[in-house]
């Protein structure tokens, strides 16, 4: 079993070590999949078809098997490396720990969001972004949308998600549905004068590649990712009584049959279960 840490708690070699390890996922042409396995799965509530990796129940177990796919790659190339969690709560400014020039480098410049700084800009020669872009190949960011600013959750809009002990709820729609963690931490269920809240706020505030199906194109995901992973698990302890939901197959006159994915329907494109990634114990823990 290995630990996932606060990326701030980092030593400069184990920053070091990871950025390596995706640098060289990347060289290879693997990180590109794990983007387009992204894309593939991102759909929403208005598209006809199965929603499995956002806007619906699924949305956690699927995040967390996409992870684990992730982490073993970077362990292949490197055993020591894990993927770090960033606690947006409390590292929640452009100066944090993680926008180093040493780490994940910086916010894009003003003229077109171009990150100039750290491994992962274009002048390293070593990140071309390839995977849903048009024009551009360079990777982009906004910390914090100067322009039209708007802040990370704070803990309180974070602890509003963990307090609700329903898992998710139905009509099993995202922008219907009200109430459920799942919606709330996600962050489709929030209060009229607020568009997101949450994971969704987290995406909006780093800007650029973060807002859309191919936000893997920036490191930052994996971090985000892990965080939002380790919440589920503070929900799970906060409730030991409650669980996924639905529990059984949507009947065929549900609106939502063959969206949303039960707690024993396997998820694309691993067929595997909700049921069988609602524990990581044995596999990683999570270090305060």
């Amino acid at each position: 079993m290995y630990t996932r840490q606060n990326q701030k708690n980092l030593t400069t070699s184990q920053k070091k070590r990871f950025v390596a390890a995706v640098l060289e996922l990347k060289r290879t042409g693997e990180y590109d999949e794990f983007v387009r396995v992204h894309q593939r799965w991102f759909r929403p509530d208005d598209e006809d078809g199965l929603r499995v990796g956002h806007m619906s129940p699924s949305f956690f177990p699927w995040h967390r098997r996409y992870l684990l796919e992730f982490e073993r790659a970077l362990r292949q190339i490197d055993p020591a490396v894990s993927v770090p969690y960033w606690d947006w709560t409390s590292e929640n400014t452009p100066a944090a720990s993680l926008w180093a020039e040493d780490f994940l480098g910086g916010s894009g410049r003003d003229s077109d969001h171009k990150v100039m700084t750290g491994p992962f800009a274009e002048g390293s020669g070593n990140w071309p972004v390839t995977v849903g872009v048009t024009e551009a190949r360079y990777l982009s960011r906004n910390l914090g949308r100067p322009h039209n600013p708007i802040s990370l959750p704070t803990r309180a809009e974070l602890q509003w998600a963990i307090n609700d002990p329903v898992y998710d709820a139905s009509p099993w729609d995202s922008r219907a549905s009200k109430g459920g963690f799942r919606n709330k931490l996600e962050g489709w269920a929030a209060p009229r004068s607020e568009r997101w809240r949450n994971h969704n706020k987290v995406h909006q505030w780093v800007g650029g590649h973060m807002t859309g199906g191919t936000a893997p194109n920036d490191p930052v995901f994996w971090l985000h990712h892990s965080f939002v992973d380790l919440l589920w698990d503070r929900w799970q302890q906060a409730h030991p009584d409650s669980g996924y939901l639905p529990r059984r197959r949507l009947g065929r006159a549900d609106l939502q049959y063959g969206r949303v994915l039960s707690l024993d329907e396997p998820m694309p494109p691993w067929d595997v279960t909700p049921a069988e990634l609602l524990s990581h114990e044995g596999v990683y823990r999570y270090e305060a």
